[in-house]
C-alpha cells in the first residue's frame, strides 16, 4: 500500500493528515474551512484516494494560511506515498464537464513541481471562500507533490461548478497517473532513470 502521514505544525496551522493512494475515496476532513472540506472530499473520491485531515489553523485571520499549508502538505503527503514512482503511468489527462463548467487538467508525475492554469472564476467569494484560493491550494499541492500540473476552464459561469470540476479533475488524473501498468511494474517511467 502506498501510504503517508504528515504532521505540520507552524504559528499559523496545525495539520494531521494521513493518504492512502490505493484507497476506495473514503475520507474524514475538518480544515475549519467548509468549501475546502467538500473540495477535498470529491479529490478524495474521485481520486479513489483515502484521506484523513485536521486542521487547527488561524481561520479569525482569514482562510489563506489554512488553505495553502493543507497543499503543501498534501502535496509532500502525495510525494511521500508515491516513493520512486516505479511501474506508475506517470501522465494523465481530462475534460470534465461540471453542468455547464468544462474542465481541462492534464498532470505529469515529473518530479518538478509546476502549476499552469487559466482557472478564470467569475466571482471573488464562493460563500465566505476567497476563490483566489483555489490558485493557492493547486500551487502548493503541485509544488510540494513535485508534479506539473495544468488545469483549464474551456467553458463555465458558475463559480462553483467550476472549483467543483477543478478538485473533481484533478482527483481524476491523479488516479490515473498513479495507477500501476503491470507489463511496467519494476520500471521508472522515464528516460533518466528516476522522477
Amino acid at each position: 500500500m502506498r501510504t503517508a502521514q504528515i504532521a505540520r505544525k507552524t504559528n499559523e496551522t496545525d495539520i494531521q493528515l494521513s493518504l492512502n493512494l490505493d484507497g476506495r475515496g473514503e475520507s474524514s476532513i475538518e480544515s475549519g474551512v467548509g468549501f475546502l472540506d467538500h473540495m477535498l472530499t470529491l479529490l478524495s473520491r474521485h481520486g479513489r484516494m483515502d484521506l484523513e485531515l485536521t486542521c487547527r489553523g488561524d481561520t479569525y485571520v482569514d482562510d489563506h494560511h489554512t488553505v495553502e499549508d493543507i497543499g503543501i502538505a498534501l502535496g509532500q503527503a502525495f510525494a511521500q506515498a508515491l516513493g520512486d514512482k516505479r511501474g506508475v503511468k506517470r501522465y494523465a489527462s481530462l475534460c470534465l464537464p461540471m453542468d455547464e463548467a468544462l474542465i481541462l487538467c492534464a498532470v505529469d508525475l515529473s518530479g518538478r513541481g509546476g502549476y499552469y492554469e487559466d482557472l478564470d472564476i467569475p466571482t471573488e467569494k464562493i460563500g465566505t471562500f476567497d476563490t483566489q484560493l483555489v490558485y493557492e491550494f493547486m500551487e502548493a499541492f503541485a509544488v510540494n507533490a513535485k508534479l506539473t500540473l495544468h488545469i483549464r476552464k474551456l467553458a463555465g459561469r458558475n463559480s462553483h461548478h467550476i472549483a467543483e470540476g477543478a478538485f473533481k479533475a484533478l482527483g481524476r488524473v491523479l488516479r490515473e497517473a498513479v495507477s500501476i501498468e503491470e507489463q511496467f511494474k519494476n520500471e521508472i517511467p522515464s528516460t533518466k532513470g528516476m522522477l
